[in-house]
Order: structure tokens, then sequence, then C-alpha cells
């Protein structure tokens, strides 16, 4: 039950809170609601996933989201869509075609837990989503954010969705200097939440309270306090610590790899080639490449090529690309040969490479020098930069 003291009292909270009357943390939580969800109905942002929360369409931009700006989401969202209206299509679909959908979005494990999801869902759950916490939480790929944002948004069951957002606005309205990159910490909060989230606005909660560390509680920079509904309520303003709040302990430091990588062309082919089915950016295509940085004079030997073979060789800008854990620091050769060489390496119309295969960000530097004088017309993504450094692993 609601402590109606806390109802009736929050409008003033700065003359009632004193040192002999302390809101505890359930008490503060029940506070913020009021105001937060009043702020977030005049103030949320319009995205094609929340005007038609479907569990389909909340599903599949809750996953795109994760580790991606929401502007650099609308257009995959838009064409993924499109392609994959739902589980249905999602769960049959060839998987070249699934990664080429979510080819630049990075974490392609994302986009192969989807389709094992989707295929779960047709075989145990007659091709839906299932209406439960317990079991969406049991689905390839669904943790205990996603499967709260699916229940309370899809479904408006009072589930919290406690992700980076939430971490960083609850820790500064505690003032909580407890690291946020431990599960402990955030099962705490998920508890804390459970207590006090609305019956009858749960996912309205859950994303107000997202969209607060989106816009408001930033990540970067300083948090924008006077725009904050609950801003009089936030020990950390009241401090004057939201510069030392969050508290997450450093990341270990990422190992570095040295690359020389070369697009092979031949007229208006190149060569790509598919990586391994494990491991960093698994069944991806990608520019063949060499550990370690060659010189010029090198690359024949390196590419088991006779000098005669080759009519020509371009050095091409440095490229470095960031993943979770190491770093790519590439350099690269254009090498034009005088005839194929298929049994090295095989080779694909340029345009036919952009429109059908699969390739990551990694070699996005790479990629856009393949535009040259042919007629292909390469997507606007392959002519800026990379969105947020980095492509996700297995």
């Amino acid at each position: 039950m609601e402590n109606s003291w806390v109802k009736r009292q929050y409008g003033s909270l700065m003359q009632v809170e004193t040192d002999d009357r302390i809101l505890d943390r359930k008490e503060r939580l029940l506070a913020v609601r009021e105001p937060l969800l009043s702020w977030y109905h005049k103030n949320r942002r319009i995205l094609p996933w929340r005007e038609e929360p479907e569990p389909y369409r909340v599903w599949i931009s809750e996953i795109m989201l994760q580790q991606t700006r929401v502007e650099a989401v609308k257009p995959y969202f838009a064409r993924f869509m499109e392609t994959l209206p739902d589980v249905q299509a999602l769960a049959s679909v060839e998987e070249e075609t699934l990664l080429k959908l979510w080819e630049g979005l990075g974490y392609y494990n994302r986009a192969r837990n989807l389709q094992k999801a989707a295929q779960v869902c047709m075989e145990e759950h007659d091709g839906q989503l299932p209406a439960s916490y317990q079991k969406l939480l049991s689905l390839p790929g669904i943790g205990s954010y996603t499967a709260g944002a699916i229940a309370s948004i899809a479904f408006g069951i009072p589930e919290p969705a406690v992700d980076g957002n939430v971490l960083r606005v609850l820790s500064r309205l505690f003032e909580s200097r407890e690291d946020i990159g431990k599960q402990s910490v955030k099962r705490q909060l998920e508890q804390e939440l459970r207590q006090v989230i609305p019956k009858e606005l749960p996912g309205d909660f859950n994303q107000a309270l997202i969209e607060l560390g989106a816009i408001v509680c930033i990540p970067s920079g300083e948090p924008l306090c006077s725009q904050c509904p609950f801003s009089t309520l936030c020990l950390a303003r009241r401090h004057q610590t939201t510069g030392e709040i969050p508290v997450k302990a450093g990341k270990k430091e990422r190992r570095r790899e040295e690359k020389t990588v070369f697009i092979i062309e031949y007229e208006d082919k190149a060569a790509i080639r598919k990586r391994s089915s494990k491991g960093l950016l698994a069944s991806l295509y990608e520019f063949p490449n060499v550990p370690g940085h060659l010189k010029e004079e090198e690359i024949p030997q390196a590419l088991e090529i006779d000098r005669g073979e080759i009519l020509a060789i371009e050095p091409l800008p440095e490229a470095v690309h960031i993943f979770s854990h190491v770093e790519w620091h590439m350099i690269g050769f254009r090498v034009m040969i005088k005839r194929e060489l298929p049994q090295q390496y095989p080779m694909k119309q340029v345009k036919e490479i952009f429109e059908k295969y699969p390739l990551p960000n990694a070699f996005q530097a790479y990629t856009a020098l393949l535009k040259r004088d042919t007629n292909c017309i390469l997507p606007q993504k392959y002519l800026c930069a990379d969105r947020d450094g980095t492509d996700g692993g297995a």
C-alpha cells in the first residue's frame, strides 16, 4: 500500500524532509512516480515501436536498441519490419538474409538469438511471444531487462526493466555509490522497483525512467537537472555529487591486434570471403586480410600471388575499429590483378556485394573505397563514420 504521507507531501518535499524525517528508498521511489509519469506523458519522444507497442515490435526494437542509439535504430527497424513482419517470418528466414538486415548494427549474436527465440515461439507458443515474464526470460537472447520491457510495455505486466539508463537515474536519486556493473546491484533495484511499479501503467513507468536517463539524466556531460521532474528528491543533485555517480568499475584494457586488409579487384569485381561460423563476427563476410602490418613488397608472398599477376598496388588509409574486448588497427592496400584467381580469391560483382552479403562495420573504411568508378551507389552508412565505434562479438 502506498505511504499516504508521501503521496500528500511529495510536492513540498524539500520543506518536510529534514534530518528528523528522511525518506527511505521505497518512500523516495513512491514519491517520484507521479511527477515522473506526468513528465513522460508531456515529453516522451515519438518512436515507431512506441506508437504501436505490439509484442513483436517491442521485442525487435528492444534488441536493436541494445548498444545502439535510438536515431540509428529507426531505419533498421523499418527495414526489418517490412521484410520480417512477424514471428513466423523471422523463424524461417535464411541466416544470410537476417544478417544482411542486421548489417551495421553490430553484436550479430543478437540477430541470431532473435531467430532462435522465434523458432521456440513457433514450436512452443503458437507463433506468439508468451504473455509471461518468466516464459519471456526463458527465450534465447532475452534477459531480465528485455523480458521486463516486453512484459510491461506490450502486455501490461508490472515487471521492472532496468537498463543502464535506469541504473544511472536511480543511483543518483539514492546517491548510491554501489558499482552498477554488479549484477547484485541490478537485482536489488529490480526488486525495489517491483514493489512500487504502478500496476495500471507499468510500461509507461519503465519507459519514463529509461527516457529520463536518455535525455535528461544523461551519461556524458552534466545532467540536465533543471529539466528533471523529481530534482528535489534527487540526493545526488542535492549534494552536488552527480559528477561522481554512478560508480562503475573500470573495464579491462582491450587487446590490440594489427591487420593488413586487401581490396583485391579485377574489373568490376572484388574478393570477399566468409568468416568462420564461430567467434568474432561469425558467418559474416570480409575482405581478405592477414595479421600484422605488411610493407608493399611483402604483399605478393602474403597473398600467394605471383608478382606478374598483379597489375598495380595502391596503399589505402589506416583505420581503427573498436570491439568490446579488442581493437583492430588496420592498414590497407588495393591490389588490382590481371585476371581472376577463383581458387585463391573468389570474386563477386561489387554491386552484388552490397546488395547480398553482410559486411560488418569493422571494414567500413575500406568498403567505401569500392565505390570508385563503378555505377554502384553505396548505402549512406558506408559514407559516414561508424555509429558508435563498436561491433559485437560472436
